[in-house]
């Protein structure tokens, strides 16, 4: 795992605000790396945009270790449009990445000028985030998902097909479903651990209880290297993400449905929105049960239903009918 006192190359600065992420703003280690690798392009950014470096330096070699307070005093809003700038025509970063990065500025200043209080005027107050075209969220139609869950074949089939019942009733996360233990199943109740830490708990409906009690039977308790973690891999280890992404991508295209972009995280959109069309949650229970921290996030499965309607008017028998130009 990602540790902070390991990052070579990184000013006491940087250092300290990667510090603060993870502890007090309880952002995940994943996350708190991808912060880092964004101001860390950043610096090198500013010192070549400064010839601060010769001019055929290596971009991805220059290092960051003497960026310190003197310089990010100085940084302007123009020079943070001009490295989004570089990004987009120099390394190709989509709208979504950019915003990231400008996401990670933000924070960054915000830090050193409110918490930090290293100085006085944040340069990027004013920073307009790269507009983003929202997609839909991709998603399994209900038959799909039986046919997914008929493929489900072979000597872990019972553990894969818990697996695959719980991302389709519950919605979870990747990660939430490879940390859960056996000890955070009460009755119907699941206890899962979200995004920056945060529990949340998830109702277990009668499909799940089934997968779990029958998983249960054929669980190798007695060669479990780890003994409390629910899903068990053939190493006797806690199962990984990347054996449950590559399972699911092999019972995708046992069923047929490998073409269509779909994923281990599309089956928690596809939970979400069987939920919201066919059990008619509400949005902001919907934003609870997924753990999203903002109902903006949440917001997305509402085009869904839009989209919807849109085919229903398309799908009238009239919809492509025609004057006759003849008067007849």
């Amino acid at each position: 795992m990602f540790q902070i006192n390991t990052l070579i190359d990184c000013p006491d600065v940087l250092k300290r605000f990667l510090v603060y992420l993870q502890t007090i703003k309880g952002k995940s280690p994943k996350t708190v790396y991808e912060y880092f690798l964004d101001l860390r392009m950043f610096f090198r950014f500013l010192k070549k945009n400064r010839g601060l470096v010769a001019n055929d330096a290596n971009f991805d070699e220059i290092t960051i270790s003497d960026v310190g307070i003197d310089i990010l005093k100085t940084v302007t809003l123009s020079e943070v449009y001009d490295f989004l700038y570089y990004v987009l025509n120099d390394r190709g970063d989509i709208a979504s990445t950019r915003s990231r990065k400008s996401s990670a500025l933000r924070t960054f200043f915000s830090y050193l000028t409110v918490k930090a209080n290293l100085i006085e005027v944040n340069p990027v107050a004013e920073l307009e985030v790269p507009s983003q075209r929202k997609r839909l969220p991709k998603y399994l139609s209900l038959e799909e998902c039986i046919q997914l869950l008929s493929a489900i074949e072979g000597t872990y089939a019972v553990r894969d097909y818990c697996i695959t019942v719980l991302f389709l009733n519950c919605g979870i996360r990747l990660s939430e479903l490879v940390g859960i233990n056996i000890n955070d199943i009460n009755g119907n109740n699941l206890r899962v651990v979200g995004k920056g830490d945060k529990e949340r708990n998830i109702h277990l409906n009668q499909a799940c209880l089934d997968a779990i009690s029958e998983y249960m039977k054929v669980r190798p308790n007695n060669d479990a290297k780890d003994k409390q973690a629910l899903f068990i891999s053939r190493q006797g280890n806690r199962i990984s993400t990347k054996v449950v992404q590559a399972n699911m991508k092999k019972y995708l295209k046992m069923s047929g449905l490998e073409d269509k972009g779909y994923s281990v995280h599309k089956l928690r959109h596809t939970a979400a929105t069987l939920m919201y069309q066919h059990g008619g949650v509400d949005l902001r229970i919907l934003k609870e049960i997924l753990g999203h921290q903002n109902l903006a996030t949440t917001e997305i499965y509402t085009h869904i239903a839009s989209e919807q309607i849109d085919k229903a008017f398309e799908s009238n028998p009239l919809a492509k009918i025609k004057m006759n130009k003849s008067g007849n």
